[in-house]
């Protein structure tokens, strides 16, 4: 029988090459994201509900992570994401938080307010953004145009910065009859375009637009200067664009929506799926509008 030489390090796979360094960037900050913005560089943001994954997206260089409440459908299994509690944000938001704090911890953190848990009075709101706040969040994101424009000025008055969410807003999806592309006919897209500008009035510095024609997420990105329009499924005019981490790792319990793309399919790795999807964001390859000809 031949003997084999153990390996020489402590390790059963012996000598390990020193891992990469990170790269150094500034930290995210609502500031860093208007110069992004002045100077054309795209925004880039994923979901992430965990540490490890929270760690892996700032070390690939995404700038900003939301703890969406899309992990009531992805992590919890419920059918939308209306059964999410503030607990379960909060818990969330923590373990983000934490993850962050393990590695460079410059990316810029947004957490989602759930349903139900601002919709009462600007005073509710305050309470639930000031829990997202206390668990780590920078900035807390919230859904619908018209009566939310007063509970964002009233945040943004007392030092909570704001992302809202038009076009499909999934809370409220048994209100709109599914998940449905918002803003195709002149009225809807009339209707959108007063509820953008009221919000960016408001003090609202960023904007979720979901399931919304290419050219209106175009022309309202042009319109709203001080408020970072971010795409899912809305084209690539926005300022940047954001996908659940589930799906752009090709992992998702249901139908994938067209406008998605499987960054893991030409990656060796979680990381350098992630890298793939900055780098495709940055350089303007992804999204493809031609999937987005609502």
């Amino acid at each position: 029988m031949t003997e084999t030489t153990p390996p020489t390090s402590g390790t059963p796979y012996g000598t390990l090459p020193p891992a990469s360094p990170l790269p150094q960037r500034r930290p995210v900050s609502l500031p860093r994201l208007q110069q992004m913005r002045e100077a054309g560089e795209k925004i880039t943001m994923l979901t992430a509900y965990d540490a490890t994954f929270a760690a892996v997206a700032d070390a690939a260089g995404v700038e900003c992570i939301l703890v969406g409440d899309s992990l009531g459908m992805v992590c919890q299994g419920l059918p939308s994401t209306v059964g999410v509690s503030l607990d379960t944000m909060v818990y969330h938001t923590e373990s983000v938080a934490r993850g962050l704090h393990r590695v460079q911890a410059t990316a810029w953190l947004i957490a989602d307010l759930p349903f139900g848990s601002y919709h009462g009075s600007p005073e509710q709101a305050m309470r639930s953004a000031s829990a997202l706040m206390h668990a780590g969040a920078h900035m807390v994101k919230l859904e619908g145009g018209g009566w939310t424009t007063e509970t964002v000025r009233f945040l943004v008055e007392r030092g909570i910065p704001v992302c809202a969410h038009l076009g499909l807003t999934p809370q409220t999806v048994h209100a709109l009859g599914g998940y449905r592309v918002q803003g195709k006919s002149d009225q809807s897209a009339q209707t959108l375009r007063r509820q953008a500008h009221a919000l960016q009035d408001a003090g609202a510095s960023m904007l979720v637009l979901e399931m919304v024609p290419a050219q209106l997420s175009a022309d309202l990105t042009g319109e709203l200067p001080h408020c970072h329009t971010i795409g899912i499924g809305a084209g690539n005019g926005t300022a940047g664009q954001v996908l659940v981490l589930h799906d752009m790792l090709g992992m998702n319990l249901g139908k994938m929506a067209r406008f998605v793309h499987n960054f893991m399919e030409d990656a060796g790795s979680v990381r350098g799926a992630m890298e793939a999807y900055v780098q495709a964001v940055k350089q303007g390859r992804f999204p493809d509008n031609t999937l987005h000809a609502w």
